[in-house]
């Protein structure tokens, strides 16, 4: 990317209540959190990134988990408050922290205001109370339902996620869900098709056959259902799981989707970023104690840090970007890539696409189509070269 691009920071807080049995994420339980250690740890690495990259200007800030509603409103000043101070931030600057709907997090939520979170994201996950259970969260539906409200009445944004494609679910019952979700939406919504991911609980109980995962023809089904009514109420599908009203987009996961650069700090956390000219990738150490000794012997807790292929460049500018229903725009591929995008593209599966209905191809921009996005793995394998 260009200097003069913007760039995202991702900061990882890896700790949560419980683990969740669908959750692939880096998550961790822990008994005992010295957070004091944690701050000083993560603003170390923040200091580390800086001395790269403090002359870009952030567009984004984002903080993931875990849980980081668990960490304290200090803490997440301190981390902003550091930033500003050792790069250049965007007047607009998007700040992001991702909350669980429990009360000592709604608890936190004037506070986490004031350190300088402008937007929340709560991982509500369903409205009633046994798909709770069913999908090991700790929180009612009443109490999600009074985070949303506490969000509302708080943060200038918000959002909310929900899972959908659960075992048996039909889709008048999405449908009734989809409602109540709407009747307290503000201007953007995450809705995710339950996946059965490797390492995890579900995982088990499918292999022993304790847990039957929807099938794909009901689950597009639900797909197609969830993008059609929230269209109607003016959500948009701008990606595959994400909806917003115009200017409600995630402008921090616009940054991933678009293959801009980006920062990851704290454990397991990945980035993308362009040093002397050249993309890298980088990845920290993923477990928390490992992390925490690293970055306490040498300032950083990276893993791996390697330079990205113009080829892994390009199919993965691809990927991400063909989730988008804006689709890739071919200057800034070349820009993120150096690559042209009519050189990632293999012709003959470009042509089948277009013919297929499944892409739409003009002189500036490659898109999917919502079939085409319906389908994007395969869709990839043909096309890329």
């Amino acid at each position: 990317m260009s200097r003069a691009d913007p760039i995202g920071i991702y900061v990882h807080w890896p700790f949560c209540l419980s683990k969740c049995p669908y959750c692939d994420f880096n998550s961790h339980v822990r008994e005992r959190i010295d957070e004091a250690a944690w701050r000083a740890a993560l603003l170390a690495e923040l200091d580390h990134w800086a001395s790269r990259t403090g002359d870009r200007r952030v567009g984004s800030i984002f903080f993931g988990g875990g849980t980081p509603s668990l960490m304290s409103p200090s803490t997440v000043a301190a981390i902003l408050d550091r930033i500003a101070a050792r790069w250049p931030v965007a007047r607009d600057v998007e700040i992001t922290l991702e909350a669980n709907p429990g009360s000592a997090e709604i608890g936190r939520f004037r506070a986490l205001r004031d350190a300088g979170v402008g937007r929340l994201s709560i991982g509500v996950q369903a409205l009633d109370d046994a798909t709770l259970r069913f999908l090991g969260r700790v929180h009612g539906a009443d109490e999600a339902r009074r985070a949303i409200a506490a969000a509302a009445d708080t943060f200038a944004r918000f959002s909310f996620d929900l899972i959908y494609a659960r075992p048996g679910q039909d889709a008048a019952a999405w449908c009734a869900e989809l409602d109540a979700a709407l009747a307290m939406v503000g201007d953007h919504l995450s809705l995710y098709q339950l996946t059965i991911e490797p390492g995890t609980r579900f995982e088990q109980l499918v292999a022993r056959g304790d847990l039957v995962p929807l099938d794909d023809e009901n689950a597009a089904i639900l797909y197609e259902t969830t993008v059609d009514r929230l269209a109607r109420a003016g959500l948009h599908a701008y990606e595959v799981s994400n909806f917003a009203r115009p200017g409600g987009e995630s402008r921090h996961n616009l940054v991933y989707w678009r293959y801009g650069d980006y920062l990851g700090v704290g454990p397991g956390a990945h980035g993308r970023i362009t040093l002397d000219g050249t993309k890298r990738a980088t990845r920290a150490e993923r477990l928390p104690e490992t992390w925490l000794s690293k970055v306490a012997a040498s300032g950083q807790g990276l893993a791996e840090e390697a330079p990205i292929g113009a080829d892994v460049a390009a199919r993965e500018a691809l990927l991400m970007g063909l989730r988008l229903a804006e689709g890739i725009d071919a200057d800034r591929f070349r820009r993120a890539t150096g690559v042209a995008l009519e050189d990632a593209l293999d012709p003959r599966g470009l042509a089948l696409g277009v013919d297929g209905g499944f892409l739409v191809r003009s002189p500036t921009t490659l898109r999917a189509t919502a079939a085409g996005r319906r389908v994007l793995d395969s869709l990839l394998a043909e096309i890329a070269r």
